[in-house]
Order: C-alpha cells, then structure tokens, then sequence
C-alpha cells in the first residue's frame, strides 16, 4: 500500500543513517521509450527533450533533503525494437547518438543496446548482438544486454554460445582498459523491464513514454542495525530486523522517486530495493552474510545466509512501497564489493560457490574477472548454467563476466569508481565444454505451463 509523505521523524533518521551508515539513492534512472524514432539524430532528440532537466532536478532534492543521488541515468527502449533494419553501420550510429545524448544531459551510463532472443533471433536482433564489441569500445557511457533465456520459453543456446564469442570479441576490442567493455554488457535470464540498475537496464513495453525509478542502497545501514542486536540472536530476529531497517531505507526511496517524477512531469515507476555493495568501507553485503554468522564469505553457510537477507529484503521493502520492482534484493557483485573481492582472493570464494549463492540472490554472476585465456566456449557454459538457475527457479539471473586479456588466476584487475578492483578468479576448464557446442534450444520447465 502507497503512503503518504515521510514524517519528521523518518526524515530525521534518514540523515542519520545517511551520515553513519552509507545509506544512498544509488541511481535514479529516467526511462524512455523510443519506438518511432527512425534516425540516430531523432534517438538524439527523443533523449535531450526527455532529460534536459534530469541532473537540474535531482541535484536540487538531493541538496534540499541531505540523501545523496550517487548516479543519474538514462534506461531506453531495447535498441532491436528501434532500429529499422539489420544494418550494422545504422546500429554503430545509434550507439553514437545515444552516447552523445548521455553526454549532453549528463548521466554516466545510458543503458538500452539491447536484444530480447529467449526463443528466437531475428536478423536485427542477431546484428545488435554481433555490433555489441565495437558499440561498447566505441562509446563511454552506452551499456548493453541481451536476454537469452526466460521461463516460459526455455534458454536459446544458439543466442548463448553466440553471447561467449561476443564477450569475448567486446573483451578484446577494449584490452587496452582491462576489458571495460565487459562491464558494459549483461546477459540475462527472466530480465525485467523495469531495473534501474547498470549495466542491464532497458525500458521495456508496457512502461509508458518514460518513467522515473529509483535504486536505493543500504548494506550499511543493515550491517549496522545488526551489530545493534543481542550476540547470538536467532536467525528469525536477525530477519525481523532487516526487515523493518529496509522498510526504513524504502520509504526514503520512494520519496525521492515520487519527488523527482513529479518535478520532472513523468510517471513514477518502481523502487528498486536492492542492496548494491561499493568498495566504500562499511558497505559490503558481504559484510553482513559475516555479521549473519559465515565465518568468512564463500564457507558454508554463506548460502542459507544470503537466501535469508535476500528474502527479508524484499518483505521490507513490499511492506513500504506498492511499487516495488526491478531486481530487488541483494547484489554481489565481487569487483564492487571489498569483502567479496579479498575472499576470491584468499580462495574461500569459487566460482562454483559464487553461482550456488546465485540462486538465492537477486541477480547473477557479476563483475567476476575472469583469466584472459578462458574460452567462448566455457563463457557461454557459465553463462548457461546461471539461464538455468533463472529459468528453474523463476528468478532473474544474469552474467557480467570480464575475460581480462592477458590476465592469469589471482592477479588483480582495477577498473575505478563504482567498478571497483577484483582478483581473476580462476575458472577449472578454459578450453572446450561440449554441452554448449550442441546449440538448439533448451525447453522450457513444466512450471511454465502454470497458466
């Protein structure tokens, strides 16, 4: 149920847990659709009239409420739903006019180079995806996806093994910046049209001319609302208590949300409640899977840990807000997370226990650098077996994975800012994987015959 304004009372707490504990409105993404734009110079437009006053508007909430606005970005509709033709030079300049047009109102990232191929590939779909590499080495701020897989149709293994070369190709075409175009690129399972989140965010049918959505950020102030509680706590207090601090940090979100689609005269989407790690010290969702009781991240019982902030997450935060949507739950990706990073490092987190922990988290395998000698072959496995747990389990899943040319298992990759640093995670078979080779189609899981 929507509420009304925040109280005194919450605004007062909300600086505090601004100045203590980290607490942040990590993005605050404007959607745009783009359908009967026909050229890169009306992309262009389409874009500069939507967000003229993006940076404007929220730079002022941010200072008139003290709750910092981190990022400002732009989500457009999935570029293969814009383009007129398959017609690589024509998607190079739509790459371009959306760069430009990100430069020219200020946000960081613009995401929406983008194909929709969980069953079937079309000539346009196949050239976006073959145009990703030199799109993303050709822009700064574009981001792309592609959603290989879903429920209700099955994982498209030709559009996978297709995504392994394709990383591998974007991986080389930015080597002189350890592969940052891979940063850049998600490939997703069950992807929403709604995550305000980089670099898988797109805006999707049914999410009107633009929207305004919101992405809050907290592991912090829930690290900290855990240290408050009595040692030895049993696992259902500890849930409690996430629970009522995200319905806390929600309804900051939704304000700032609401706030900034009003003053910008457009529908307000969702509230992403995700809590999404920085390098900062204090906030790390790794953190609080130790604070939970995991030894160290990545030992047993680092799953049933995640599963449970993952669920109490989302309670939280549906309690607050009737628009909660996205992702919304717990990210972990390693680059941008200090903990998760220093346990790949001293080998207590795998690969293997990174993608079980997958399945209960809010999304997939992100920002793992990988050894620069891993195969398309073995990208496209990983990226499969996260389809899998996401088509399985009825959940968004997704693959960042940075093949770092050059780099060997254990040697560490800094790509700055929010990025963040990681160690190269070693991957046991870099070579061939003959399930992938076989291509076709995966069928869809009886659960999605519900209807």
């Amino acid at each position: 149920m929507a509420r009304g304004p925040l109280g005194m009372d919450e605004i007062l707490e909300s600086v505090g847990m601004v100045g203590r504990d980290h607490l942040d409105i990590r993005t605050v993404t404007l959607g745009i659709d783009l359908r009967g734009c026909r050229t890169p110079e009306a992309v262009a437009r389409r874009i500069t009239d939507r967000a003229r006053d993006l940076i404007g508007v929220t730079d002022t909430l941010a200072a008139e409420t003290g709750i910092p606005i981190v990022n400002r970005r732009i989500a457009v509709t999935p570029i293969a739903w814009v383009a007129d033709e398959p017609d690589r030079s024509l998607l190079l300049e739509l790459a371009r006019a959306l760069d430009e047009a990100a430069t020219t109102v200020g946000v960081d990232f613009i995401g929406g180079f983008s194909a929709m191929v969980e069953k079937h590939t079309s000539r346009i779909d196949e050239e976006v995806m073959a145009t990703l590499p030199l799109a993303l080495a050709q822009t700064d701020r574009v981001c792309g996806s592609v959603n290989v897989a879903t429920t209700g149709a099955g994982i498209n293994m030709d559009a996978v093994i297709f995504m392994g070369q394709v990383v591998k190709e974007t991986a080389a075409a930015t080597a002189d910046e350890s592969a940052i175009g891979c940063a850049k690129l998600v490939v997703f399972a069950n992807a929403v049209p709604d995550n305000p989140f980089m670099a898988g965010a797109f805006h999707g049918f049914g999410e009107g001319d633009a929207a305004i959505s919101v992405g809050i950020s907290g592991p912090g102030v829930v690290a900290n609302a855990l240290r408050r509680l009595p040692a030895g706590a049993p696992m259902q207090e500890l849930a409690e208590e996430i629970k009522r601090t995200v319905f806390k940090i929600t309804r900051v979100g939704e304000h700032v949300g609401r706030e900034v689609s009003r003053r910008l005269g457009v529908a307000f989407g969702v509230v992403d409640i995700s809590l999404a790690p920085t390098s900062t010290p204090g906030d790390s969702v790794a953190e609080i899977l130790e604070l939970i009781g995991v030894e160290r991240v990545g030992l047993p019982g680092s799953t049933v840990a995640l599963a449970m902030l993952n669920d109490a997450v989302k309670k939280g935060g549906a309690m607050a807000t009737s628009r909660a949507g996205g992702l919304s739950g717990a990210f972990i990706p390693v680059s941008e997370d200090a903990h998760f990073a220093s346990a790949v490092a001293d080998g207590h987190l795998v690969l293997e226990k990174l993608e079980a922990m997958t399945a209960v988290c809010s999304v997939g395998l992100d920002m793992i650098a990988l050894p620069g000698d891993t195969s398309a072959d073995t990208i496209a496995a990983i990226i499969a077996d996260e389809a899998a747990i996401g088509i399985i389990n009825d959940k968004t899943t997704a693959a960042r994975l940075i093949p770092v040319p050059g780099a060997r298992p254990g040697e560490w990759v800094d790509w700055g800012g929010l990025l963040g640093r990681a160690p190269v995670i070693d991957v046991r078979d870099r070579e061939r994987v003959g399930v992938v080779e076989r291509g076709g189609h995966m069928p869809p899981p009886l659960r999605a015959l519900g209807n």
